[in-house]
């Protein structure tokens, strides 16, 4: 289209994703003897209806919800966060008590895919050969592999370069599953695209970029029987297993993973009662405000969401009162945090202080993010000053959200 073509004959398997392009008709064939009859004004093939702007205008139908989910209360918070920063997410806890039931319904929350995005994870999974003869994909990926996969299948590559899972969850979630039995080294290989966004395979005759920026969601028990915080079962795991199988997930990969929370067995009250608790509409309502103001603060700076937040812009967005600093330095010296750590609370607890300003907006039926005024006034002012700074009850909620820290004490 951008070449100013009149139109595309395309293989008919391949029909609805080209179709995707608004303005470029699309003329599938079956074989070469037919495209060339219809070149030489010898066949007649109709256009495929383009499908690509007004499938993005449908949205996404998910036939999962929250409301589904009972009790985990505290990780259905913890989901909100993670969701409305961009942040990676650890679930810890006893067989079932519902961690990957949490992560299957996060891409309900999150906000809808812009039409650029929908064209980019269409277009890394036309690459993979993965989109079945669907045309444009307007859900948010949702990327589940098996810890058996091989360090390949999960960052990409192979003898003929493919996209891995890292890449296919592109824009959505990728969820690992039981994270300390993946392979050491695919776990280690995927700590730099999870850092910049972007998975580089080189290869003697080419180099490869694929896009990965995704959100990480991992779910492991506390102890290889699983029962150690369960009150209910025995744990049968001495502290020396503990620690060996602690020790399968690498510093610097855990370092990447700003929340880790703590998922109880449901208690029988829970699982008798009704539905309660918000919905996934209601969560993606707060979440996209939070988004909002996010994107208008990031405006025109490498940063996207609070997640991504460092150096300058960490000091200048996540800046704290003395009662705040106090807190917080109290807390540093109690569990012996990191320079690291440190950081994480910071942007986490800017998440809560955003979520915070949204859901007020929200329930007085006010815009989340204010509009600059007519006398020129800088637009992104208003909404730096909207979300309003962060408060010692911000910090104290972060600091609950990293559990692995807190069981240093």
């Amino acid at each position: 289209r951008a070449e100013g073509a009149r139109g595309m004959l395309v293989a008919a398997d391949n029909a609805a994703e080209a179709a995707v392009v608004e303005g470029l008709p699309v003329y599938p064939v079956r074989s070469l003897g037919e495209a060339a009859a219809f070149l030489a004004g010898q066949a007649d093939i109709s256009a495929v209806p383009s499908g690509g702007l007004a499938a993005w205008e449908r949205g996404p139908h998910w036939p999962v919800d929250f409301a589904e989910v009972k009790g985990q209360e505290h990780a259905k918070r913890a989901i909100e966060i993670a969701a409305a920063g961009a942040h990676n997410l650890l679930f810890i806890g006893p067989p079932g008590s519902g961690k990957t039931m949490l992560a299957q319904r996060i891409p309900t929350v999150l906000p809808p895919l812009s039409f650029e995005e929908a064209l980019e994870v269409t277009t890394i999974y036309s690459v993979a050969g993965q989109l079945d003869g669907q045309g444009l994909i307007t859900r948010r990926p949702f990327r589940a592999p098996h810890h058996t996969v091989s360090d390949y299948g999960l960052v990409g590559g192979g003898a003929n370069p493919r996209p891995g899972e890292i890449s296919l969850a592109h824009r959505g979630v990728l969820f690992l599953d039981e994270l300390p039995e993946f392979r050491k080294t695919a776990l280690e290989v995927m700590r730099q695209p999870l850092e910049d966004g972007v998975v580089t395979i080189a290869r003697a005759a080419v180099s490869l970029t694929y896009p990965a920026d995704s959100m990480l969601v991992a779910a492991m028990n506390p102890c290889p029987c699983g029962y150690r915080t369960d009150d209910r079962h025995t744990c049968t795991c001495l502290g020396p297993a503990v620690q060996r199988y602690r020790a399968r997930l690498s510093g610097p990969l855990l370092d990447r993973i700003d929340l880790h929370v703590e998922v109880p067995a449901v208690p029988y009250e829970d699982l008798r009662g009704g539905m309660t608790g918000s919905t996934s509409a209601e969560m993606r309502d707060r979440i996209g405000g939070a988004r909002a103001v996010q994107a208008v603060r990031y405006a025109g700076t490498p940063c996207r969401t609070n997640a991504d937040l460092t150096g300058k812009l960490l000091e200048e967005h996540c800046a704290l009162g003395p009662d705040e600093h106090a807190f917080l330095e109290g807390a540093v010296h109690a569990l012996a945090l990191s320079a690291r750590a440190y950081t994480r609370i910071l942007r986490i607890a800017r998440t809560i202080a955003d979520l915070q300003h949204a859901e007020r907006a929200l329930a007085a039926g006010q815009p989340v993010v204010q509009e600059a005024g007519h006398d020129g006034a800088d637009p992104v002012a208003p909404a730096i000053a909207a979300a309003g700074p962060i408060r010692v009850e911000h910090l104290a909620e972060a600091i609950n959200c990293r559990a692995l820290d807190r069981e240093r004490l």
